[in-house]
């Protein structure tokens, strides 16, 4: 094991030292202090503008088009410019609704530089899901893709505050089938609202730090989507994070750093969508401010990915766990030269550790990262990686400096966390610091339920070793009482990871006479696979205590349901698997 020159703490304080980039200070926002970056940029026009020093340099690849960063910056530019002619004011929402697209990435930034507020939607979305999402928000202008459009053109007269829908091109997926008309005409598309190119300076001033910018919704695997409204200090946290933490590993680990002397990687494949927030404020925004690459698909194909990674000298892939495994599992991964990777970073999901592992064989010079954040954190609070990540596969590493973390028993009553709670006792995990969201969009009571004097309640169940290191239990939501006895899914799920044939899986709780709750694993094998319950259970009695120990197995042939963000749609599998007939098999724990 690759020893490191310094502790965490070590390099966190020199990195953060008086005059140092990353030095830190306190600072008041919405009456609560909190630690935040010093040097970050005091706005998303800010970062934008410091991109046009990369000048001829590319950044956007998608299909055949190459597009250079001072193109961008003139496109984004001009839409800033006609957004404000078209009657869009600082603090209005403008929807984005689209597959990952050059000019999606356009409309993003030039609706955040005037001050006016991005909500990417879920492309994902059916029409009464976009139609909720756009009336949600109060959106004024719509950017969307010609599949997006065809979805709502039936139901644009009952958006009452939508005055502008423009349709984006896609090379890739557009056909000569003309749009459809609406009630208002034949919508716009993206080139006819560009127009010319427009220098004049910007129509508005520039927007406050914590001024609102962003507005992704949740999820909703819980319940009916909520819309997180970010701040341009929130987002830009997220890149200081992100810059922060490769440079406290390559400090820590220089002669194995994945990138030394950079923060990021020079050329990214996007394998996860810009709608969501690690796609936008992790990648995009982190790319935009590195001067690096970034590849566009249209969709996700492990085959077309490795392609890509050879073609375009890709050096950077991650999302989330479950498009690294279609991209290590692709049975053509050998034919492929892949010697560029120098990095695997992927979030939004528990990871398996054994995955850690497979990385490593496969990507010899690449290092394995694996990242913690949510929606209400702007992305990413912590990552582990490297050599960090091979001795704690469980972990997703130690927070940034600008976070403060804590553990909180379950039905703590108090709004501040308990200041003495012991290391590796597991309870809620709460955040505070400047990348935590405003709030929830028209939803006070569910803002205060989350968030209470600076601090997020994550909903997450997770222990801090005596290292720092924070390890993910599972979802609050997810445990399974069983007996008594707490069985944390992602547990047993790791357990199942870890044999050869087992692809994907998730663990479930379904009510149960006398247990109140037994242990149900749905699982998909390799084709090849003659593996039977019982295997699969004495499999995991050898990794697990007896309670842990699945009693029901459903397998399974088509992939698992999961949203854009890679997360098991629980809720649905678990109803899936009431109205299937499997029985338990036999259980000796009793």
């Amino acid at each position: 094991m690759v020893e490191a020159l310094l502790t965490v703490q070590e390099a966190t304080a020199q990195l953060t030292a008086p005059g140092e980039f990353f030095e830190t200070a306190r600072h008041e926002i919405e009456g609560v202090t909190m630690t935040v970056w010093r040097n970050a940029p005091a706005s998303l026009r800010h970062l934008l503008e410091d991109s046009r020093r990369f000048g001829d340099r590319e950044f956007l690849v998608y299909g055949e088009t190459r597009q250079t960063f001072d193109a961008h910056y003139r496109r984004a530019r001009t839409v800033g410019h006609r957004l404000a002619q078209a009657g869009v004011r600082p603090g209005d929402r403008v929807a984005i609704a689209a597959r990952n697209l050059p000019d999606w990435v356009a409309s993003f930034w030039g609706t955040v530089a005037i001050g006016a507020v991005a909500v990417p939607l879920n492309a994902w979305w059916s029409r009464d899901e976009l139609l909720y999402g756009l009336e949600d928000s109060g959106a004024v202008v719509a950017f969307v893709d010609r599949e997006r459009h065809e979805l709502i053109v039936s139901v644009r007269d009952q958006l009452t505050a939508l005055r502008d829908v423009i349709v984006l091109a896609d090379e890739i997926a557009d056909s000569s089938t003309p749009l459809t008309t609406t009630s208002t005409g034949r919508p716009t598309t993206f080139d006819e609202f560009l127009g010319d190119p427009i220098d004049d300076p910007w129509p508005f001033p520039t927007p406050d730090a914590d001024a609102a910018a962003t507005m992704f919704y949740t999820s909703g695997t819980t319940g009916r989507p909520k819309g997180a409204v970010g701040t341009h200090r929130n987002a830009l946290t997220n890149v200081m994070n992100l810059f922060f933490l490769n440079r406290r590993a390559a400090l820590r680990y220089p002669a194995t750093s994945a990138d030394p002397g950079q923060t990021v990687s020079s050329a990214s494949l996007l394998n996860i969508p810009l709608f969501h927030a690690t796609g936008c404020l992790s990648m995009m925004l982190v790319n935009v401010a590195a001067g690096h690459k970034l590849v566009l698909t249209h969709h996700f194909d492990p085959l077309e990915a490795l392609e890509i990674i050879e073609r375009e000298r890709i050096s950077l892939i991650g999302g989330v766990p479950t498009v690294v495994m279609q991209i290590l599992d692709q049975p053509r991964f050998s034919d492929f030269d892949t010697s560029s990777v120098r990095l695997v970073s992927y979030g939004g999901a528990p990871a398996p550790p054994q995955l850690v592992r497979r990385i490593r064989e496969a990507f010899r010079l690449a290092e394995p990262g694996n990242g913690y954040g949510l929606t209400e954190t702007a992305a990413a609070v912590a990552v582990n990686s490297g050599a960090d990540y091979l001795a704690r596969p469980t972990s997703c590493g130690v927070a940034v400096p600008v976070c403060d973390v804590a553990i909180v028993p379950e039905d703590y009553p108090g709004a501040e966390p308990p200041a003495d709670v012991a290391p590796d006792t597991v309870g809620e995990l709460w955040i505070k610091g400047p990348n935590v969201i405003r709030g929830y969009w028209n939803r006070p009571e569910e803002t205060r339920a989350t968030i209470s004097n600076g601090w997020l309640h994550t909903g997450d169940l997770a222990r801090i070793d005596a290292e720092g290191f924070i390890h993910i239990v599972d979802r609050a939501k997810d445990v399974i009482i069983r007996g008594g006895e707490n069985v944390y899914s992602t547990a047993v799920e790791a357990a199942l990871f870890d044999h050869p044939d087992v692809t994907d899986c998730a663990v479930v709780g379904l009510p149960h006479a006398i247990w109140g709750e037994e242990v149900v694993a749905i699982v998909v094998l390799r084709p090849t696979s003659t593996l039977n319950a019982t295997d699969l259970q004495r499999h995991v009695a050898g990794r697990l205590a007896r309670f842990e120990v699945p009693t029901r197995f459903v397998f399974r042939t088509e992939a698992l349901p999961r949203n854009p963000q890679g997360k098991l749609l629980k809720r649905q599998l678990r109803s899936e698997v009431l109205e299937e007939s499997a029985p338990p098999i036999a259980d000796s724990r009793a």
